[in-house]
């Protein structure tokens, strides 16, 4: 049967006032409300008795869950996060070890405590020399690039490894049907298969305002130290798109602070190439939230290959990325890269200190 809600109430009051329906007109007017005749009569009886539609205050079922020893039983629970980050229960903790159901704990939770759940978000580890180097460049950045114009010649570099089994996210990973109970469910459709070892594919990209390098592979099996960085992601790969990308434009190659890219010999190469570089020293490290590949870029990446397709080889992983690739916007590209600065004066803003709770 439907449920009468605060709208349906003002509704039947006004009819009953003014046509004088009683319980079995009012179902049958409204038959898309799904009324029953017994809860209608209730509420006629309650507006005659009392001029309102309203329960009066005290009357109904006598709370047996939600009482002052359960809702600080819970609150004592869920809050000790205040003081000891992630020393707190869960509600299905709490059911498990206190026997109060979960639906239950979260109505203390939401009612009777009056406290809203964030979910958390993933971060590197910051800790306070980290900090101490971050809220520092970011500075320097920020003064050598000091509006959106000046960003316009950087290109943003990084490498993933693409895995052929597809990853998982296990909060959305549901199935719908109509059997009432998960054993009754086909097997075919509620166990997911997986594989220990996954093949897998590395990849390298560039990205600016200017446009986007071409997919570079990583060969099966090679190493990517200095050398093979050198001779082939940058100078087999990504420096001759963009320097095409780049006309005679000015341009600088920002990098992070993986081994291979900070290298003397990576340095060296990358002056007698006469790169304009962002200097090792003035990257933050341990700042994935401040390149537009890792913050943006490879999640609508990952999205657009895994999408409904599995794949059995890396060659068909491999197709899946270039033609996912080829679909990626560079209005979208341009969007997350105007986000970089605003995420520069975040950091400083947070002495240096995390900003991911800010832009999710």
């Amino acid at each position: 049967m439907g449920r009468i809600t605060p709208e349906d109430r003002i509704l039947i009051k006004e009819l009953r006032q003014q046509k004088r329906w009683g319980a079995k007109r009012l179902v049958q007017e409204f038959p898309q409300k799904s009324w029953s005749v017994a809860s209608v009569n209730r509420l006629l009886k309650r507006i005659s008795d009392t001029g309102t539609t309203e329960r009066k205050k005290g009357t109904g079922r006598v709370k047996s869950v939600r009482i002052p020893t359960n809702i600080k039983l819970v609150t004592d629970l869920i809050c000790s996060q205040e003081n000891q980050p992630h020393s707190h229960q869960s509600p299905r903790e709490i059911e498990r070890d206190f026997g109060i159901s979960r639906s239950s704990v979260r109505r203390i939770i939401k009612h009777d405590i009056q406290l809203k759940t964030f979910k958390r978000v993933s971060g590197q580890v910051v800790n306070v020399d980290c900090k101490t180097k971050r809220l520092e460049r970011c500075q320097q950045l920020l003064m050598k690039y000091p509006t959106e114009r000046s960003v316009r010649g950087v290109w943003f570099t990084d490498e993933k490894l693409f895995t052929v089994a597809a990853p998982v996210n296990a909060q959305n990973d549901r199935v719908y049907s109509a059997a009432t109970h998960k054993r009754n469910v086909s097997v075919v459709n509620l166990v997911r298969e997986r594989q220990h070892f996954s093949k897998s594919v590395m990849v390298s990209v560039g990205v600016s305002l200017m446009g986007k390098t071409s997919i570079v592979f990583v060969q099966a099996g090679a190493k990517i130290n200095s050398q093979y960085y050198c001779e082939m992601v940058l100078g087999q790969g990504l420096l001759p798109d963009i320097r095409q990308l780049s006309g005679h434009g000015k341009w600088t190659l920002q990098q992070d602070g993986a081994p291979s890219h900070t290298a003397r010999n990576t340095l060296r190469y990358l002056q007698e190439a006469n790169v304009d570089l962002i200097e090792p020293t003035l990257w933050p490290p341990n700042s994935p939230d401040l390149n537009p590949v890792d913050y943006a870029v490879w999640g609508a990446l990952q999205q657009l290959v895994y999408k409904g397709r599995p794949f059995k080889s890396v060659d068909e992983l491999k197709e899946a990325i270039l033609e996912s690739w080829n679909q990626l916007s560079q209005t979208f590209i341009d969007r997350t890269i105007k986000e970089w600065r605003r995420r520069l004066q975040c950091v400083v803003e947070q002495n240096g200190g995390h900003i991911e709770h800010l832009f999710k």
